[in-house]
């Protein structure tokens, strides 16, 4: 296959613009799942873990067909940085899904969740495989995925503190401790955050800048709207944790 390069810019142009829209939008309104999903029998909703498996799984299966169907050659480099970005949704499609204990989600959030990760599991599978260029020695980047690997274990640690506050059956909220929750109130998102920019760097693309553009716009309000959940909520709540960056905000 080709390298599509304008297609290649155009959806990375889209996704960052899709990610400032979100951004402004929800600055004042927190879109409606999860904890801030209201009770309507009008709203269609799929479990939980069904819908984090429908939504993760094009981001994961999408690069593995590009990946068995390329018949160009691909550097060590190609394959190690599209093995971090499929290692990440292996762990969420088979792992997170299949362990979360949230609430039912709405199929618009899910329908429209599972589009974007088509569109982006092609984009850096596409890119990487077909457009990037890395000569055979490629080895300067390895480093910049120890920014990617750090913030996966402290994404993956942050879950399972979440996972683990109450008992399967239980719908109250308990105040988060442990980890990066001892900083912030989004220690999750700030895993994920992290890793996508450390994947940004490691590959130096367009592709990878805008992804990581769209998760810091996309769920790090989320990590506001926790924090002010939180502090509203428990009048005990640490005074010194910020919502998303240690010690800052």
């Amino acid at each position: 296959m080709q390298c599509y390069r304008d297609l290649v810019n155009y959806l990375s142009s889209g996704m960052i613009l899709a990610g400032l829209w979100h951004l402004y939008y929800h600055k004042k309104v927190q879109r409606a799942y999860g904890r801030y999903l209201g009770f309507s029998p009008q709203i269609r909703t799929v479990p939980a873990r069904l819908g984090w498996f429908l939504l993760e799984l094009p981001s994961l299966l999408i690069p593995l067909l590009l990946m068995l169907t390329s018949h160009k050659p691909s550097t060590m480099g190609k394959h190690l940085l599209l093995g971090t970005f499929c290692i990440h949704y292996f762990q969420r499609t088979f792992v997170y899904s299949l362990l979360t204990r949230g609430k039912p989600s709405p199929v618009v959030v899910m329908a429209s969740g599972t589009v974007f990760c088509s569109v982006n599991g092609f984009l850096q599978g596409h890119y990487l495989l077909h457009c990037a260029k890395f000569d055979d020695a490629w080895s300067a980047d390895y480093r910049c995925l120890l920014l990617f690997c750090v913030g996966m274990a402290i994404n993956i640690h942050s879950d399972y503190i979440l996972r683990n506050l109450r008992k399967k059956g239980e719908i109250v909220y308990r105040i988060p401790t442990g980890g990066f929750f001892e900083y912030v109130s989004g220690a999750n998102f700030l895993g994920e955050i992290v890793e996508w920019f450390g994947y940004a760097i490691a590959t130096w693309s367009y592709p990878g800048i805008a992804f990581a553009v769209y998760s810091l716009c996309f769920i790090g309000p989320r990590a506001f709207y926790h924090h002010r959940f939180y502090r509203e909520k428990f009048k005990d709540y640490p005074n010194l944790r910020k919502a998303l960056f240690p010690f800052i905000c």
